[in-house]
């Protein structure tokens, strides 16, 4: 089976929810048309994770098609997952944790996953508006790994 893989990167905070969400609903639903298999990376850092999360959701639930997969990738296991794994088993279709970010200094294990993510993408989706921040750097990093990005806007 070919898997397309998609990872998701954005700023923390969004101001126009619907349209990044609606946005992410349309090229989610097209992949899923149209690809064998389809895996969606999303972290769990930020509002843009959380609306992509949502908007992967609920493009498989309207399609109803099972060729796809929401994927959590952690950083490292949190403590709110440790907490309480099975509303996040319940939500994601699977949940990874990142070796090489897992083994690192906490502060620098979220851009680690980011950049595994990376790595293990055919094409990049995301939200940048400012030139600053780890989803900056990310996608910076994607660039020079000659990724296919899709940039959404909020105009």
């Amino acid at each position: 089976m070919n898997t397309y893989t998609v990872a998701f990167f954005g700023h923390r905070e969004i101001n126009n929810h619907f349209l990044v969400e609606q946005r992410i609903f349309e090229i989610a639903c097209d992949l899923i048309r149209t690809k064998e298999y389809v895996e969606f990376l999303v972290g769990r850092n930020g509002e843009f994770d959380e609306i992509a999360a949502s908007a992967v959701r609920r493009a498989k639930h309207t399609l109803f098609e099972e060729n796809s997969a929401l994927v959590w990738v952690m950083p490292y296991k949190s403590a709110e997952y440790s907490k309480n794994p099975h509303a996040f088993e319940n939500y994601f279709d699977e949940i990874q944790i990142c070796p090489e970010s897992e083994a690192a200094y906490y502060k620098n294990a979220i851009q680690i996953r980011n950049r595994c993510m990376v790595d293990s993408a055919d094409l990049i989706v995301c939200f940048i508006e400012k030139q600053q921040g780890g989803a900056y750097n990310t996608i910076k990093y994607a660039h020079k790994m000659n990724k296919n990005i899709i940039y959404i806007k909020q105009t």
